[in-house]
């Protein structure tokens, strides 16, 4: 699978969308950090600017893009006719976004700590202070990072079936956008309606999107999805 996903990031690197949309990300990460103020600067920290949710969008405008156009054009075809099998040809394709996705929030990573060092957006923070969970800053920041790969990782994989599905980007666009904000308010209905199989709702994949914001506000979070930190 290896000639296939070097195709793909060649192809990904080639894009003038995917070097674009970094720029998009810390610009928005700057607003964040305007709008929240230095009153939360741990939290800032912690969640690097509230990164989740736009690399989440990025990820869902780019992929949607690099999938819906191969099936547009009908060069999908042509791409499982050179490759060892069509498993390899997706999976090069999943494998470059999930690659991607990790270089953002490695980006997200090193412009929080950019912008702890020249304090402009924010108070400095002590990266060994403790705060949540009594774990030190810099520990809390790497778990949110972590989760926040995960639940973007799953985001990923919702993009490449409904693009499989579906060959019009702006819709897909559009599905995956409504999954990123508004699937955890009806997740959170969901388990609220008092259906009695609670425990089964709440390993649905729309509640899975709460990961994130739930390991940073536990308390605000873990009564509508209901899952668990421990």
């Amino acid at each position: 699978m290896y000639p296939e996903l070097h195709r793909e990031l060649y192809k990904l690197s080639h894009r003038k969308l995917t070097w674009w949309m970094p720029v998009i990300m810390i610009g928005l990460m700057i607003i964040m950090g305007l709008a929240t103020g230095r009153d939360y600067s741990n939290l800032l920290v912690m969640t690097c600017y509230n990164s989740s949710d736009i690399i989440m969008l990025i990820l869902v405008i780019l992929g949607s893009t690099i999938f819906s156009t191969e099936f547009q054009n009908n060069t999908i075809l042509a791409l499982i006719y050179h490759s060892s099998s069509k498993l390899a040809t997706f999976m090069a394709k999943y494998i470059a976004l999930f690659i991607y996705n990790v270089a953002l929030h490695l980006l997200a990573i090193i412009f929080t700590v950019l912008l702890n060092i020249i304090p402009l957006l924010n108070a400095p923070v002590s990266w060994t202070s403790i705060y949540k969970y009594h774990q030190p800053l810099v520990v809390n920041m790497l778990a949110t990072t972590g989760i926040d790969i995960i639940t973007s990782t799953l985001i990923i994989s919702l993009l490449c079936l409904f693009s499989c599905l579906i060959n019009s980007d702006a819709i897909v666009i559009a599905i995956n956008a409504i999954i990123i904000f508004m699937g955890r308010g009806f997740s959170a209905s969901l388990l609220n309606a008092n259906l009695g199989i609670d425990q089964i709702l709440k390993w649905n994949p729309l509640n899975m999107t709460n990961l994130t914001t739930q390991y940073y506000n536990y308390a605000s979070y873990h009564p509508t999805s209901m899952l668990s930190n421990s």
